[in-house]
């Protein structure tokens, strides 16, 4: 049922309804958050806690489970990391859909368009999965989930930073940083039509942050330290008072150059020069 204009002031009636919002989302991220780090405490207590690690190299194949549990792992880690930056575009969207109920117009509840844009990052969790696979396979990630090669990090960083300077990252980064101008363009009534929302902005949310999240497989895919680093990166990125130009030459130069040194660094260990 719609709530009557008159009942109650617009202000307080959007007051109440950011609250509910916010309310949820900070729920979910610090059951997220909650999830990560219980899960980096008991990796560094194994001889008092029991949880899933990947299967050594050269030991039993993966299987279901294994392939379940290192999803569940980054999904519950692209959550924690993507709902700061995602939360003023769900909150506008709240806003759209408490107008559109209180003139009696077609609505959605919000968590649909969130499930939506949720969907779009647990796509990216099973390819992220069947990419953890075969490097746990062939020993270049340990069971801790950590490189153990100075190339796979140099040449993993070197492709982040190029990534900064390319047209897609652009493109998808300022698409990012417009969540008013996005609902404008894009807007879709009803339940299904919040759904697509949802999936379509997460796309370009993937599109633009894929890279940065593939650096964890350098630095460690479990280390807690460079997930709240880039989770703030994240959120830093997609601030629209600071130069799209300068948030993405500056970060990809860095990463490049930390690439370089990684690999200069293989072929020392190697004796290849």
């Amino acid at each position: 049922m719609s709530i009557p204009l008159g009942s109650k002031p617009l202000s307080s009636l959007l007051f109440r309804q950011k609250t509910i919002v916010y309310a949820g989302l900070l729920a979910i991220g610090l059951a997220s958050w909650g999830y990560m780090l219980w899960m980096a405490w008991a990796m560094e207590h194994m001889d008092i806690v029991e949880m899933w690690m990947p299967p050594r190299s050269g030991g039993r194949p993966w299987g279901f489970y294994d392939f379940w549990m290192c999803f569940v792992m980054w999904i519950i880690m692209m959550i924690a990391m993507m709902l700061p930056s995602i939360s003023p575009m769900v909150l506008l969207f709240s806003k759209v859909n408490k107008t559109k109920k209180e003139k009696e117009q077609i609505y959605a509840p919000t968590f649909i368009f969130l499930s939506g844009y949720l969907l779009s990052w647990a796509v990216f969790s099973i390819i992220a999965t069947l990419v953890q696979w075969p490097l746990h396979e062939s020993a270049l990630l340990n069971p801790m989930m950590n490189s153990r090669s100075y190339l796979l990090s140099g040449l993993i960083l070197i492709s982040a930073g190029i990534y900064q300077f390319t047209p897609l990252k652009e493109v998808c980064l300022k698409h990012c940083r417009t969540p008013l101008t996005y609902l404008f363009a894009h807007w879709k009534d009803g339940k299904l039509g919040a759904l697509y929302m949802g999936l379509h902005h997460g796309t370009f949310c993937v599109g633009c942050c894929w890279m940065l999240m593939a650096i964890l497989f350098a630095l460690g895919v479990m280390n807690l330290l460079w997930i709240m680093a880039l989770a703030l990166f994240v959120l830093f990125e997609k601030i629209p008072y600071i130069k799209d130009s300068y948030i993405r030459t500056i970060p990809g130069f860095v990463f490049i150059g930390w690439g370089v040194y990684w690999v200069h660094t293989y072929f020392l260990v190697n004796h290849l020069y």
